[in-house]
């Protein structure tokens, strides 16, 4: 059996109002083919797993008495024994949410090696492994709202209407690049 390691399944960012602006769906390994096959969840089961992340970011604000919570969250929540969610608040309150498929991918020579930043069995994530990931998906977020043709507040839904979703061909480049990148270990993106 080839060695697995995690990689990123799901890259979805939030907007201030709880409104999905972005989400990108990466493949999972298939054990059996010896490929990437089909994601291990359907859109509509990522798209309820951010939803309910966003369950965690507000708990988490309600058990800080009130006080701001942005920055790196960390874990979230675990969905199951293969899918763990990680999230990322920025101080305008616009949320990054990561879910990691630990059987995500199969490992290649120079990672298997441990040339690559990542150990040959990886067990699982420690601490900061996210944050390359959290800041190269806020740098990805800040050269968008750059563009002097992109309208922040076209995605902010008003009263009880959902806003429209982020459709820069550019940002979702770089969110395929970040998902796709990403290893354990890695420093920058």
């Amino acid at each position: 059996m080839a060695t697995t390691i995690p990689s990123i399944a799901c890259l979805g960012v939030i907007g201030r109002n709880n409104n999905p602006l972005h989400i990108t769906i990466f493949p999972s390994y298939d054990p059996k083919t010896n490929t990437a096959s089909t994601p291990v969840r359907t859109p509509l089961q990522f798209s309820l797993l951010l939803s309910s992340s966003l369950d965690v970011f507000d708990l988490r604000l309600r058990t800080t008495a009130g006080a701001s919570v942005s920055g790196d969250l960390g874990l979230l929540h675990a969905i199951d024994e293969r899918l763990a969610v990680y999230g990322f608040e920025t101080n305008t309150g616009t949320r990054f949410v990561v879910i990691v498929d630990m059987r995500g991918r199969r490992a290649d020579a120079r990672v298997a090696s441990g040339k690559g930043g990542a150990a040959a069995a990886v067990v699982g994530l420690r601490e900061g492994e996210m944050k390359p990931v959290f800041k190269a998906m806020q740098t990805a977020y800040v050269k968008l709202l750059q563009n002097p043709f992109y309208d922040p507040d076209e995605h902010s839904p008003p009263t009880g209407v959902g806003g429209k979703r982020i459709t820069s061909r550019l940002f979702a480049e770089d969110m395929r690049r970040i998902g796709e990148t990403w290893i354990p270990g890695v420093t920058s993106l």
